[in-house]
């Protein structure tokens, strides 16, 4: 065989590179949906985590001072004076953080319906008040 047959031999063939593309665009299409949705999953399980945690450090603040606190901020802050606090309630962390989609955790005292307090995110579409809202009141007992 010639130089010039061995070189053409060795390229593939627009038709081989066609059935690749294609192949890869049905795999993507297959995939993409599956790992979006996981994505979703895992800020749903990563705010409820959070939220039990908050619940947590607060009962832990409430033994101590006899009282929720006023905000979250005081469950890794000590008030003024700091009386019993016996914290930081929430550890290695310097400062409250947002929910996983950036906005900030919902706290509020006192809370509606006779409860001592709210605390929620306001979920994927940042409204609170919405159906996709994450509360830990509907997570009692998970």
């Amino acid at each position: 065989m010639s130089r010039r047959v061995k070189e053409l031999r060795r390229a593939f063939t627009l038709i081989e590179i066609l059935v690749v593309v294609v192949i890869l665009a049905i795999l993507a299409a297959i995939v993409v949906p599956n790992v979006i949705s996981r994505i979703k999953d895992a800020k749903i399980s990563a705010a409820i985590a959070d939220i039990k945690a908050f619940d947590n450090a607060i009962d832990q603040y409430k033994l101590d001072m006899g009282t929720v606190p006023p905000n979250l901020d005081a469950l890794i802050t000590p008030p003024s004076p700091r009386g019993k606090w016996n914290g930081p309630y929430l550890k290695n962390i310097d400062h409250i953080p947002l929910d996983p989609w950036g906005n900030p955790y919902i706290y509020k005292v006192p809370g509606s319906n006779g409860r001592e307090y709210d605390l929620y995110s306001a979920g994927p579409d940042g409204q609170p008040g919405t159906a996709d809202d994450i509360q830990d009141w509907n997570l009692k007992g998970q």
